[in-house]
């Protein structure tokens, strides 16, 4: 089965030349010119992969991407926008995307990284059962054991945990824990950590001008 895209662009023209690209290149495309008829499809239809514009004429995409995360939709989505701001790319992140390309693009970019999203997915799926064990901490799934114990945590300080767990003996830059944010500042991401090392008892070091970092245990 042809993996399924719902490309949400305003721009006639541009939004059936990306859709005839990617029909050629194996997918099964969806468009919707608006945030409202965005919002019907994706109600009525289940997608592989999101793309958006951010500017709509009835609306934002960011806005879009928010409700439907609001309402548990998982649905990995690329942001495709004129908008080059920082704060714009961030807000974007913010959302929940996985991904923002800045128009214009070509695009063999854009079918490179639906190739990346695509694959992530499939990743995260099988991944689904896996677990990440750290002296007494374990992730399971979606939950986190301590001793034994469910140890609750918010959505995004489970992020930041489990991003610092996979990546170990690594320091992490903020911007890549800003990621897992929903409004990310060095202070919220300070806050977010010094309840996790309270929480969990772990040693997580703060590395000057650079991120944090939790000690592989060898």
């Amino acid at each position: 089965m042809k993996p399924r895209i719902l490309l949400v662009e305003d721009d006639v023209i541009l939004a059936t030349s990306l859709a005839k690209f990617l029909t050629l290149h194996g997918y099964d495309v969806d468009i919707a010119k608006s945030y409202y008829e965005a919002g019907d499809k994706t109600f009525e239809n289940k997608y592989d992969l999101y793309i958006f514009d951010i500017n709509l004429k009835d609306g934002s995409g960011i806005e879009l991407l928010e409700d439907l995360r609001f309402a548990d939709d998982k649905t990995p989505t690329i942001f495709i926008s004129a908008l080059r701001d920082t704060q714009t790319i961030v807000k974007g992140f913010s959302s929940g995307a996985e991904d923002y390309i800045k128009k214009p693009f070509d695009p063999e970019e854009l079918l490179v990284r639906i190739k990346v999203r695509l694959n992530s997915k499939l990743s995260d799926i099988e991944k689904d059962d896996e677990e990440i064990k750290y002296k007494d901490i374990l992730i399971k799934g979606n939950t986190v054991y301590k001793n034994g114990k469910v140890l609750e945590l918010g959505e995004v300080q489970f992020k930041i945990l489990k991003t610092l767990l996979e990546n170990k003996g690594k320091i992490v830059p903020k911007e890549r824990l800003y990621e897992v944010m929903h409004n990310p500042s060095s202070l919220a991401l300070r806050v977010n950590i010094s309840k996790l090392k309270k929480k969990t008892g772990l040693n997580i070091k703060s590395i000057r001008g650079m991120g944090y970092l939790l000690e592989d245990e060898n």
